[in-house]
């Protein structure tokens, strides 16, 4: 029973999140284990040996090896970028700069602690967008900031934590999942589309030249791949949609639509202020060095709002 007198929950929410912690190096081997396999079917087995075919299948096997390592290379740089880059984190001790103005004479700041009475109130986004408290952490958290409960701290415009990624997509790499998507949409939809003759084989009288484990694991990438391109095809437009409109998951399913609409700045602005103002690296998991001075939004603390929202938010 809890405190209200009411049942407690079947499942244990922060148990729940010590499984996806424990899942971190079991799901990249996975990741890897996926790609790895997929290699095997379309490099080694199928398309490897059909160099030496001659005439049209060599040519049809060299353009398909060279597209498949291309986007190989980019979907395993985007992942890793994901992986490896820090979404963003709260800096210590950060308030926000109204009340660093107002010092001691703001009730928000007026000790250097944190006491229950301020614990207790509610600093929610549609109350005052300069002061938001997180209890878990027991800190001020800058707009679009979330905590998760996976990771254990405040994450800058936290999109999800994402657990094929072992990371949270926050500020600082959100740019890199949409690539890890769109790569790998673009190379399981090359798998698929190759190794359609092998799967249609197992189907009719065509004969073709492979061993039969080979064949097998064919037609297992064939299936495994057609899945992913399905599922990830949807989810790639979702975020797109999302970033059109400068919105992140988590605030797609929050109430306050007015606050969400304050941060959409038209979808060219958006999309510059994720993958930055340089076109040339829109398709890179990197950002120019320019885009990094140069960009605020980067900073991740604060984000351009419209004015005209803002106005009628203050009436």
């Amino acid at each position: 029973m809890d405190q209200s007198g009411g049942p407690t929950m079947g499942w244990n929410v922060f148990r729940f999140c010590t499984v996806l912690r424990a899942l971190g190096s079991v799901m990249i081997i996975l990741v890897l284990g996926l790609v790895g396999f997929t290699y095997y079917a379309v490099v080694l087995a199928d398309y490897g040996p059909a160099l030496f075919y001659g005439g049209l299948d060599s040519f049809t096997s060299l353009a398909v090896l060279v597209l498949f390592h291309a986007l190989l290379v980019m979907l395993l740089w985007s992942y890793f970028s994901v992986v490896l880059t820090d979404p963003g984190g709260v800096p210590p001790n950060w308030r926000p700069k109204i009340d660093e103005e107002r010092c001691d004479a703001d009730p928000l700041v007026e000790s250097a602690h944190i006491g229950p009475a301020l614990a207790s109130h509610d600093f929610g986004e549609s109350a005052n967008q300069n002061k938001r408290y997180c209890r878990k952490c027991n800190q001020f958290k800058p707009p679009r900031s979330h905590h998760c409960s996976v990771c254990g701290r405040c994450i800058l415009k936290m999109d999800h934590h994402c657990i094929w990624v072992v990371n949270c997509v926050g500020a600082l790499n959100y740019k890199y999942f949409l690539l890890f998507l769109f790569y790998t949409f673009l190379e399981t939809t090359l798998v698929t589309l190759s190794l359609l003759p092998y799967f249609m084989a197992f189907f009719s009288d065509i004969e073709i030249a492979g061993t039969p484990a080979g064949l097998a694991a064919s037609f297992v990438a064939f299936v495994l791949n057609l899945a992913f391109a399905v599922s990830i095809m949807g989810f790639m437009i979702m975020h797109l949609l999302f970033v059109a409109s400068n919105t992140t998951t988590i605030e797609a399913f929050e109430k306050n639509t007015t606050a969400k609409r304050s941060y959409d700045l038209g979808w060219r602005s958006n999309y510059e202020q994720v993958f930055g103002t340089k076109k040339g690296f829109w398709l890179i998991p990197a950002y120019s060095s320019e885009d990094l001075r140069q960009m605020p939004a980067l900073q991740c603390l604060e984000y351009p709002k419209v004015p005209d929202v803002d106005a009628l938010q203050r009436l």
